[in-house]
């Protein structure tokens, strides 16, 4: 296991040849202090574990690594399956030839949901489609102040990274003076 910088975490994580829609995650307060832990799962691909805050309104920091390779069947009982929640992970658009193409796919999918009868579940699966998301599906979010008991089910089977994450995390938050807030 490997602790790196949540955003080469999630660039691991896209790069994956996995069915986007298969993906799961978990996600709410650190129950030790500033920020969130997230866990993302597929049953091909794995489970990753990152924890992030805000050190500013524009900038999102954190650490993350990859728990394990493939689910099993315990693990992957902690994740959603229903649809209360959503979340979804895209790439950027860069070339100028892709910017048109994925925007003309998203006018078409929004054409098509208007002239027929649609659900939200079929209009966001179809816009991931659109724009082209290597990873999407159920979340659970309880917002602030709560935290799903997955969360804390996940902390405890994974106790070592965990522990590490949160040793990495603390010491960015002290480097970066978030404890005294902003101004």
């Amino acid at each position: 296991m490997r602790i790196r910088n949540w955003q080469d975490v999630l660039q691991d994580l896209i790069s994956k040849d996995s069915d986007p829609k298969e993906w799961r995650a978990i996600s709410g307060i650190r129950s030790g202090g500033i920020g969130e832990d997230l866990y993302l799962c597929h049953p091909g691909a794995g489970l990753y574990h990152l924890k992030t805050y805000a050190k500013n309104p524009f900038e999102v920091q954190g650490v993350g690594a990859q728990l394990a390779h493939k689910i099993d069947d315990g693990i992957g009982d902690q994740f959603p399956r229903g649809v209360d929640g959503r979340f979804a992970i895209h790439r950027p658009v860069v070339e100028e030839m892709e910017v048109k193409r994925v925007t003309q796919r998203v006018e078409e999918t929004l054409k098509a949901h208007v002239d027929a009868p649609t659900n939200s579940l079929d209009l966001f699966e179809d816009m991931m489609g659109a724009i082209g998301s290597p990873a999407y599906g159920p979340l659970d979010y309880r917002g602030m102040g709560k935290r799903p008991e997955s969360l804390d089910i996940l902390a405890k089977e994974f106790h070592d990274v965990n522990k590490s994450l949160e040793k990495k995390l603390d010491a960015m938050l002290k480097d970066d003076e978030i404890e005294r807030g902003f101004g």
